[in-house]
């Protein structure tokens, strides 16, 4: 290989290992506005989609033990890489192969398992991640609730006894 492409190949290596996950894309018949809108809108998700050659990813999966997945390297071939919520990152390349025909996913690698098309599709169904935390501590926090509302059941009943004891006390009286 010349330098040129060692270096290229190197680079795209280094992204994917530095990467919390790798969707492959066949890009087929976009425009290059397309391809720049995609870009885009995978800059604000912390992602990088770059247009690579399949011989390359072919060696790339081989230095990261993805196994046989040759399959996904045929025709016009992108990756997507980069940090962060990989269920954001989903949802927007699902979008956008709804509303480009022409584009399609072929997979993905995330944390170390090797997703296939549909099963990009399920993750793009999940909520972010900031959700999904969210609803955690919904779960955690509620029997806290729970046991603080009935320890002071005991009490409020009390309180509340008293405050009719006293309106019934000042109801005759007057």
């Amino acid at each position: 290989m010349r330098v040129e492409k060692i270096s290229i190949l190197n680079e795209v290596i280094e992204r994917v290992k530095a990467s919390d996950f790798c969707f492959v894309l066949n890009y087929g018949g976009l425009k290059v506005t397309q391809l720049t809108t995609l870009r885009q809108s995978l800059t604000k998700l912390d992602s990088r989609a770059m247009v690579v050659k399949n011989t390359y990813l072919s060696r790339i999966a081989k230095d990261l033990g993805w196994g046989d997945v040759s399959a996904l390297f045929s025709g016009p071939t992108a990756i997507v890489t980069g940090r962060g919520d990989v269920a954001e990152v989903a949802k927007a390349l699902v979008a956008f192969v709804k509303q480009n025909d022409k584009a399609a996913i072929k997979g993905a690698s995330f944390e170390a398992a090797l997703l296939s098309a549909e099963e990009v599709e399920e993750l793009s169904k999940l909520p972010s991640k900031d959700a999904m935390r969210g609803m955690l501590l919904g779960t955690l926090q509620a029997p806290a609730t729970s046991l603080v509302r009935v320890l002071n059941a005991p009490l409020l009943d009390m309180l509340y006894a008293l405050k009719a004891y006293e309106e019934k006390k000042d109801g005759s009286a007057a």
